[in-house]
């Protein structure tokens, strides 16, 4: 089991992981259409966003925990 410790990092990690991946899936689908050459440009387009992904879940994810913690009981 992973210690309790490195909860913050795996949130941030799973969370950029999740959402880069899927959001890329759609984005490069929608913009290109799926031919012999999707997944190449999936990959291509996945190798920027997954960076930029866990970089803004780093910035973003305590400012909106700080705001829902404000807006609710």
């Amino acid at each position: 089991m992973i210690s309790k410790k490195y909860s913050n990092f795996l949130f941030i990690f799973f969370m950029g992981l999740g959402m880069s991946l899927l959001m890329t899936l759609i984005i490069t689908f929608v913009n290109t259409g799926y031919d012999e050459f999707y997944i190449k440009r999936f990959l291509k387009a996945w190798s920027i966003s997954l960076p930029v992904a866990m970089i803004t879940t780093t910035i973003v994810a305590p400012i909106v925990q700080k705001f829902v913690d404000k807006i609710t009981e």
